[in-house]
């Protein structure tokens, strides 16, 4: 299973929410003023709940699946909780806690598990690219390309957002993403969409809108339990 944007690493994690045109080439110190937005916003966040779209697109075939749905975040100390409920047709409930990957699909009414293991450390990387992540962290594990600034929608309204290209210094996780693009609202330190790019050409783009900011999150709906006795 990859190790790959929030959804990914769940569903194995962003419609393109809006789109804006980047400055050419941003300017050399603008990277630092990015990082320490990063780096003030993380140490505000605690929780995320947002509508979630996810477009992959397989070049071999030429074709795109959509799914979407809804997630959240949860920061914990120094670790990140996520859950996600994904509509028909695929109805997937999936959950990223303490290590472990469970994903519960309801066509099926099947459980399956997977340990993150040895890549707990990677998949806290890829998670922090969805929301509250900071500068410092970034730069630590990412080789980056700052694009400029941009304007897109969250959903309610447009928002300034920086365009960031990132090639990770992991190769496990360059083995399955050669790089990734995110769009992030500095003011938030939140990323609004995502663009993972495959070897093998394919595209897994993902955009988080209606966002609630540091809210209580209900965690009931995103409960897996199966209907009867699992398979």
């Amino acid at each position: 299973m990859r190790l790959p944007l929030l959804a990914g690493i769940l569903c194995g994690s962003l419609l393109l929410a809006g789109r804006g045109t980047a400055d050419a080439q941003a300017k050399p110190d603008r990277l630092k003023f990015v990082l320490a937005q990063m780096d003030a916003g993380s140490a505000k966040f605690h929780s995320a709940e947002a509508s979630i779209q996810k477009q992959q697109f397989e070049k071999v075939v030429n074709d795109t699946t959509t799914e979407s749905g809804t997630i959240y975040f949860l920061r914990s100390g120094g670790s990140i909780q996520v859950g996600a409920r994904f509509d028909p047709p695929n109805a997937q409930t999936l959950e990223y806690k303490n290590g472990t990957v469970t994903i519960y699909t309801a066509g099926t009414n099947q459980i399956k598990t997977y340990s993150a293991g040895q890549n707990q450390a990677l998949a806290q990387t890829i998670l922090a690219l969805g929301a509250g992540g900071s500068g410092r962290d970034l730069v630590a594990n990412w080789t980056i390309t700052d694009q400029g600034a941009e304007q897109m929608s969250d959903g309610s309204r447009m928002v300034d957002v920086e365009k960031l290209d990132l090639v990770s210094k992991d190769p496990t996780i360059r083995n399955s993403y050669t790089h990734i693009t995110i769009w992030i609202d500095l003011a938030r330190d939140l990323s609004l969409k995502q663009v993972g790019f495959t070897p093998s050409g394919d595209t897994q783009t993902t955009t988080y809108t209606n966002i609630r900011l540091n809210q209580p999150i209900d965690q009931k709906p995103f409960a897996i339990k199966c209907k009867g006795k699992c398979s």
